[in-house]
């Protein structure tokens, strides 16, 4: 595949998609400081950052708006994609939350570690 070489090249192990970012928005960093813990606390991730404000332009019931957001980022194993999706689903205030995942496709090996430990439930 184009890319597959100069991945090889990083020298950084290549973990498949066996760990995923996933992202959501919010309209206030409050909502997005408490949807990070909650999931965090929950092991849901093992972490998660929150940023912003970001500018948004989306379509929303046949109009094109424009909103202030917060950007909320979590770090998971992908087996874990459909409880923290759930988790989201029922937790944001929004109507139709925006939920992406993207593979992690190579990361440095003690970080993912961390990431597989801190997402065990005890």
């Amino acid at each position: 595949m184009p890319g597959d070489h100069e991945l090889a090249e990083t020298r950084l192990p290549q973990v498949g998609g066996r760990f995923l970012v996933v992202q959501t928005t919010t309209d206030s960093r409050a909502e997005a400081v408490e949807l990070a813990r909650a999931a965090v606390e929950a092991r849901l991730a093992a972490c998660a950052q929150v940023s912003g404000p970001v500018a948004s332009t989306y379509w929303w019931e046949g109009t094109v708006e424009r909103a202030e957001e917060w950007l909320l980022t979590l770090k998971l194993p992908a087996s874990g994609y459909q409880a923290l999706a759930d988790f989201i689903t029922g937790s944001h205030s929004y109507d139709e939350p925006e939920i992406v995942a993207t593979p992690i496709v190579a990361g440095s090996e003690a970080f993912l570690s961390w990431i597989e430990e801190e997402t065990r439930r005890p």
